[in-house]
């Protein structure tokens, strides 16, 4: 059932981790997660492996613990008080790092005593059987980006609708999803209507088809955002005209994203949707119902955020102030004129002010959310 997208079972792990261990790449991969081990030990317990559980615990969450160690500061997380050991829900995150969203997450639960979630992954992305093994072997499963038609649209948003509540109410498992398709570029984070839409297409209803999934808000703060330079050279371009990915750009950002250093990272996990907060909304149209809950997501996690001197920082620049000076010194504000200053690298190819105006948007944009969400 479901095995076009859904990740492997157990009886799948052994083979899945013979690959893996015999890929060519897998001594590079052994040096990073394990620097400390020979190779062939590294590939020895490997091979040994048999179980999804046991790949997360002795292969990603050391792995997660290197990027933690190797580009992060600190590594926080509050908000544990609103899982339930008993439920599984629908981890529906704010989305600012292709991987380290959903990875760094993991490895928060684990350290609190709870489940793994399944994870989304676009298709897109699970190229390559490495890939694939690696990403299956970690509970992701693969979501396809529709073609042009309505019917294939239609078609592969209901498949992940049932997927979803198959595997929240039957499998009695988690899912993390991002709040809207790709990553947020301007750092404003808000949820895609079409997602709140896209859940309730598998049952009947309004607020009783979303309660059963436990919407469970999750809300990530960078104090460096990830890929912020590419971000900004990309939002640069689409002002321009039309943006064309280059071959290779989404393992860049991924691989930027690991390596960038973070500084501090932040995760809040909210307090859940309820049927109760809902139920208001239910007289409403389909369209508005699903508006209406999409910002009740957007008023959790954007109340959430961790703000970081940075935030303070750009919103002041922007705004030619000095209106949060109390939250950063002039170290602080040293060092993030240090890191705008490597836009002037791009001074024969764009405007450097321009961009420099849009890296300020990406950090004073959570600011900007949360004063706007604090208000309502």
């Amino acid at each position: 059932m479901y095995s076009d997208i859904r990740p492997y079972y157990d009886n799948e792990i052994p083979q899945a981790m013979s690959r893996i261990s015999e890929n060519s790449m897998f001594p590079v991969l052994a040096s990073y997660v394990f620097p400390d081990k020979p190779t062939e030990q590294v590939r020895d317990m490997v091979s040994s492996i048999s179980t999804i559980a046991d790949f997360q615990r002795k292969v990603m969450f050391h792995a997660n613990e290197r990027i933690i160690a190797k580009s992060i500061t600190e590594f926080t997380f509050d908000g544990m008080e609103n899982i339930e050991n008993s439920r599984s829900y629908v981890y529906l995150s704010n989305h600012r790092d292709i991987m380290l969203d959903a990875s760094l997450l993991q490895n928060a639960l684990l350290m609190n005593g709870f489940d793994t979630t399944e994870i989304t992954f676009g298709a897109n992305l699970m190229q390559g059987q490495l890939v694939i093994d690696i990403g299956k072997s970690n509970k992701m499963f693969r979501v396809e980006r529709p073609g042009g038609s309505i019917r294939e649209f239609y078609k592969a948003s209901m498949h992940l609708s049932e997927y979803i509540r198959h595997t929240i109410v039957e499998k009695k498992q988690s899912v993390w999803i991002a709040q809207r398709n790709g990553r947020t570029k301007d750092g404003k984070d808000r949820t895609d209507q079409g997602i709140i839409n896209m859940f309730r297409m598998s049952s009947e209803g309004k607020s009783t088809s979303l309660s059963q999934l436990n919407l469970l808000p999750v809300s990530v703060s960078y104090e460096w955002e990830p890929c912020d330079i590419l971000k900004t050279l990309e939002l640069y371009a689409r002002r321009k005209g039309p943006y064309l990915k280059k071959p290779g750009e989404d393992l860049n950002s991924i691989l930027t994203g690991i390596l960038q250093p973070k500084g501090r990272v932040h995760f809040h996990i909210c307090e859940p949707i309820s049927e109760l907060d809902m139920e208001p909304y239910n007289e409403l149209p389909s369209n508005d119902f699903n508006k209406r809950v999409a910002s009740l997501v957007d008023q959790r996690i954007c109340s959430a955020y961790k703000l970081w001197p940075n935030n303070y920082i750009a919103h002041d620049m922007l705004r030619g102030c000095s209106d949060h000076a109390s939250e950063y010194d002039e170290s602080s504000k040293a060092k993030f004129l240090e890191h705008l200053s490597a836009l002037d690298r791009y001074e024969n190819e764009c405007n450097v002010e321009e961009l420099k105006k849009i890296m300020l948007g990406i950090y004073a944009s959570p600011l900007d959310s949360a004063l706007l969400f604090s208000r309502k």
